[in-house]
């Protein structure tokens, strides 16, 4: 995780430059990370509800989202 740790550091930057690539570094690898564990869990059987309560949004935001994938 070391990756994500100085990504993490980075954000926190002084140099809005820095800050912000790191920002958008970081919401790729979160989106990925996302995409990655949905697979997963509808590997797994999960309903399209389940990983919506485990994300925090409604089912048809994650279905719209990762359904078509």
């Amino acid at each position: 995780m070391t990756e994500a740790t100085d990504l993490a550091t980075a954000a926190g930057d002084r140099d809005p430059k820095v800050g912000l690539r790191a920002v958008s570094a970081l919401r790729r690898l979160l989106e990925h990370l996302e995409s990655a564990q949905v697979r997963s869990a509808r590997a797994q059987g999960w309903s399209w509800q389940d990983i919506a309560a485990e994300l925090g949004v409604s089912r048809q935001a994650v279905h719209k989202k990762h359904g078509g994938r």
